[in-house]
């Protein structure tokens, strides 16, 4: 599903008037379905009373549309209007032909109407404003916003429905105004747009529903801004023939773990395995092998020589270099931590796999630090490579502060990964996986029972797992960003948000992936 920018949008609605589908056709659309949504939404709305806020655009006209619908299936429908012109508003005409209330906020001393209507209002659909730019909300309508919300915090049974976005978010950037409401579901038409999926926009939208308004996909076509859809992933998943044997579900080997991040290695690998790779090897320490065997006990184990206790030595590239071809995926980073003589084996190794023939490379973690740690990274290493940084492995690697990351993840994501001609993976609310070629996907999930230490462990190995078992590197990007978010959702349905612990996602990613194949 294609994610839009404001001025896409509108491109795409002239491109809509082109083809035979005007302004006043994608209004009718829009309205109506709206008022289908909010029916589906609420249940039976035959007799509920119904308040539609209705601004001065065209998010105000899609609400006067929704307006007459909504009447004709049996709502109670009363419309408050602010600063709305009427002459000429043949949908103002048409709800007045239908004799459904309508109040004039500029009519309405000291909002008393709007208070009248809010105590019994089942439901109310914001249709002020729209994807438009407005100044900070002041005066009236600052008031009634204030006003809308106080009632919500008394009345929990009140749904509040946003027309396209909740009114004062910025479409583009997720800012808010102070009295931009939170709502219970957002109704976006069309395509999403941007600003729906950043903080701290996203925390007013409620549940996102996206509406067609009859634009077809085709005029979108060149638009390279996506949401992963379960469809999609449950379209590239691995097929697994019945006369199949380990290899053909592919080779991994993991380079991680050391002696204060023992856990790292066992979580990647068994991620790993969870999604289906045939054979996970383990590159780590020696003294940690017997530590980690009694844990991972399906996992192979090539033992590498260390400088202290848990610690890698630099003469341990030799080691994997010499065999490094028997494996078609590497996997390299998740807790190994910085020291000297690691630091100098992660840069012997990296940046001697230019000449080897391995299929797939995911660095996550550590091995990000370290390359953040070497200037010249991006000329040395050519392999074709995912990385997996949250925000602040991210920002360590270009420079820029988290919170300017974090104020624009998909236009950093893609700039760095033409930059780099690397996948990346901005992990966080929303991850975002960019391409080279400027392809970006956006996983539509916020989870913050995943925001505990080892879940992007879990990640980078489910990412390797699907990569090894043939996946083109950006579908395994997408793939397992997706089923590791849609683990993370199972376990919070039965766990809650609180509590939940990487190793917890393991056992439910086959389940994941069940689901995904019985749709």
């Amino acid at each position: 599903m294609k994610l839009v920018t404001v001025n896409q949008m509108r491109q795409l609605e002239q491109r809509a008037d082109k083809v035979g589908l005007p302004s006043d056709v994608l209004m009718e659309n829009a309205g109506l379905a709206v008022a289908k949504e909010t029916r589906k939404l609420k249940g039976n709305i035959a007799g509920s009373p119904i308040l539609i806020m209705v601004g001065p655009g065209n998010n105000g006209g899609d609400g006067l549309v929704a307006a007459r619908h909504l009447d004709d299936w049996g709502a109670q429908v009363t419309i408050y209007m602010y600063k709305r012109k009427t002459d000429g508003d043949k949908n103002f005409r048409l709800v007045t032909e239908k004799d459904i209330p309508c109040i004039r906020a500029e009519d309405d001393a000291g909002l008393s109407s709007l208070r009248d209507s809010l105590r019994t209002s089942e439901v109310v659909i914001d249709a002020l404003f729209g994807i438009g730019k407005i100044r900070p909300f002041q005066g009236m309508i600052k008031d009634i916003l204030d006003l809308v919300a106080r009632t919500r915090q008394q009345r929990e049974d009140m749904m509040i429905v946003a027309l396209d976005l909740p009114s004062g978010l910025d479409a583009d950037t997720g800012t808010v105004d102070p009295a931009c409401l939170t709502s219970d579901a957002t109704i976006t038409l069309g395509y999403p747009k941007i600003g729906l999926f950043y903080f701290p926009g996203s925390q007013r939208v409620g549940t996102l529903v996206t509406a067609s308004i009859g634009i077809s996909q085709e005029l979108a076509n060149d638009i390279i801004t996506e949401i992963i859809t379960r469809e999609r992933v449950t379209s590239i998943l691995p097929p697994r023939p019945w006369d199949a044997n380990k290899g053909t579900f592919g080779k991994l080997l993991v380079a991680a773990g050391s002696i204060n991040y023992i856990g790292a290695a066992y979580l990647a690998c068994t991620g790993a395995y969870r999604v289906g790779a045939g054979l996970v090897t383990l590159a780590t320490a020696s003294s940690l092998q017997s530590i980690l065997a009694a844990k991972c006990t399906e996992v192979t184990y090539i033992p590498l020589p260390e400088t202290v206790p848990g610690i890698v030595n630099e003469k341990a590239a030799s080691v994997l270099l010499d065999t490094i071809d028997n494996y078609d995926v590497l996997l390299m980073g998740c807790g190994y931590g910085q020291h000297t003589s690691t630091l100098e084996f992660v840069r012997n190794f990296l940046f001697s796999l230019n000449n080897k023939s391995l299929k797939g490379l995911v660095l996550d973690a550590d091995g990000l630090n370290i390359l953040s740690q070497t200037p010249e990274w991006v000329e040395t290493l050519r392999h074709e490579a995912i990385l997996t940084p949250h925000p602040g492995e991210m920002s360590r690697l270009t420079g820029l502060p988290v919170k300017n990351i974090q104020a624009n993840r998909i236009e950093t994501a893609r700039r760095f990964a033409a930059e780099w001609n690397k996948i990346i993976v901005l992990k966080g609310a929303y991850t975002v996986i960019a391409a080279p070629d400027g392809r970006v996907q956006l996983n539509p999930a916020a989870n913050a029972g995943m925001a505990s230490a080892g879940t992007g462990d879990v990640l980078s190995g489910v990412i390797a797992g699907f990569l090894s078992q043939g996946l083109d590197p950006f579908d395994a990007a997408c793939c397992g960003v997706y089923v590791h978010s849609m683990a993370g959702e199972l376990v919070k349905e039965e766990l809650g948000d609180a509590g939940m612990i990487a190793s917890d996602l393991l056992v439910v990613l086959p389940k994941a992936i069940k689901i995904l194949k019985n749709v």
